[in-house]
């Protein structure tokens, strides 16, 4: 089979109104000399209001403004494109330009719509999002792609391979109808060395426009692949400032070490737990579709440094402890055990909702409690209601943090709970819950989210990790 390499370049990837573009087309250049390349864009960033900002982050905010009847100006969206138009080749300019010029008029017409519906929700919200975002991002990067004399192509709207349900605004990915639509990419593939998409954006059977939720470029990324793998040796290649590193560099400073192999399970959990390594609902995707391919964080900057993720990675003999990370702002709900089993049923059926961890049961008066770990507590703040139709007596402490200790191998190591426990301790932190489970390949420590809480925590244990030693 031909190889073929899904390539997600996200905001930070792209650059301030894309400075770091010649080194995308550096990167690809690379990439398919030995492969076809599916270049998948997250919306750019920007400085706006002397401060850094996703294109994302600016078009919610105009969207919010037009629902409230404020004035707003779509202006504040084209600065980074008409930066990228720069790179543009001068015969293919006027074209460029006028690609721009159509889609934030498309973006324009439906914050106007907000304007006179006094709503920004649902396919009005997707479509402001997709054509002053993504979508235009991979049109106007199909241009700049073309000028550095690559053989290439974008994916318009009406070839959207990403087929969602009606969830609008936190779209599921539906793989069997996906796949029955993917003829047109699959011709521009064949005709194209590299093939330019949005991220972020999927389309109804319908063809309403809908998005996943923030990180959704990931999923997309996941997507294409799952769908292309029957076809081709496909490999999917997350690039980012930096590989995989045993914690947060903007939290850890020193002994960090760079991780060359993590398990589809080590990386899910790492996503969900504080890592910007890629979004987890895009390894569940892969796995729930029972497909097979590896997975590779590359340094943009150094392409020699990468991070392979796979669902088997071979024996590497590193550190057990991967990865020591932490989330802020969580909630633990206590409910009974029987309320909870209706409860994860409907968040797996109605929300298709999983950001959430089940700790260790515990018993009361001969009742059977379960405690629930949600990793985002304003989540559930917003469907408090939802949340305790199930168990009315179910209590719920926001202000919760977690330290998460993770890696498949941690039983080798002697000790390791009591270690890291003695560290948070001395750090003059108070753990409120501890769950350490072998088979979930992570410890996970729960403190108050107070101040800088988690990140003296995490300092802490990832200091001892150094120190630890294992079999």
């Amino acid at each position: 089979m031909q190889n073929l390499v899904v390539a997600k370049f996200g905001g930070s990837a792209v650059g301030i109104d894309g400075t770091l573009v010649p080194t995308i087309i550096k990167r690809i250049n690379e990439l398919k000399k030995d492969a076809k390349v599916i270049a998948v864009f997250s919306a750019p960033l920007t400085i706006h209001d002397n401060k850094q900002r996703s294109l994302t982050d600016i078009a919610l905010r105009l969207g919010q403004k037009a629902e409230s009847g404020q004035s707003f100006d779509i202006e504040e969206l084209r600065k980074p494109y008409l930066k990228i138009l720069e790179l543009v080749d001068r015969q293919l300019q006027d074209e460029c330009k006028k690609t721009i010029d159509s889609f934030l008029k498309k973006a324009a017409s439906s914050l106007e719509d907000t304007a006179q519906k006094k709503e920004f929700a649902d396919e009005t919200r997707a479509r402001v999002l997709a054509y002053s975002g993504e979508v235009l991002m991979s049109n106007v990067m199909s241009f700049v792609l073309k000028s550095a004399g690559i053989k290439a192509d974008v994916v318009s709207f009406d070839a959207w391979p990403i087929v969602t349900d009606n969830n609008i605004e936190s779209a599921n990915f539906l793989a069997t109808q996906s796949s029955e639509n993917l003829k047109g990419m699959e011709a521009l593939l064949e005709k194209n060395d590299v093939i330019a998409i949005g991220g972020f954006i999927g389309k109804t059977v319908d063809g309403l426009e809908t998005t996943y939720e923030r990180g959704g470029s990931d999923r997309t990324a996941a997507d294409l692949g799952i769908l292309f793998s029957k076809k081709y040796n496909t490999k999917i290649d997350f690039e980012k400032d930096s590989a995989v590193l045993s914690a947060d560099p903007r939290v850890v400073k020193d002994e960090l070490e760079y991780i060359k192999n993590l398990s589809y399970n080590e990386a899910r959990i790492a996503g969900m737990f504080g890592m910007k390594i890629l979004d987890p609902i895009a390894i569940k995707e892969i796995v729930e579709n029972g497909v097979d391919m590896p997975i590779i964080i590359t340094d943009m900057g150094r392409p020699d440094k990468i991070t392979t993720i796979q669902r088997r990675p071979g024996n590497s003999n590193g550190h057990p402890l991967k990865i020591v990370t932490g989330k802020k702002n969580c909630a633990i709900l206590r409910m009974e055990s029987k309320s909870a089993e209706d409860l994860f049923e409907s968040l797996e059926r109605d929300r298709r909702y999983s950001e959430f961890v089940v700790l260790s049961p515990f018993t009361k008066d001969d009742i059977e409690f379960t405690r629930i770990l949600f990793l985002d507590g304003d989540y559930v703040k917003r469907n408090e209601r939802y949340v305790l139709a199930f168990d009315p007596l179910a209590s719920i402490t926001y202000n919760r943090g977690v330290i998460t200790l993770i890696g498949d191998e941690m039983w080798r190591v002697q000790q390791i709970a009591s270690k890291a426990s003695s560290r948070i301790g001395e750090a003059g932190l108070n753990i409120l819950n501890m769950d350490a489970q072998e088979e979930t390949s992570r410890i996970i420590i729960v403190t108050e989210d107070s101040g800088d809480n988690i990140e003296r925590a995490i300092r802490a244990v990832h200091a001892e990790r150094s120190k630890i030693k294992f079999v």
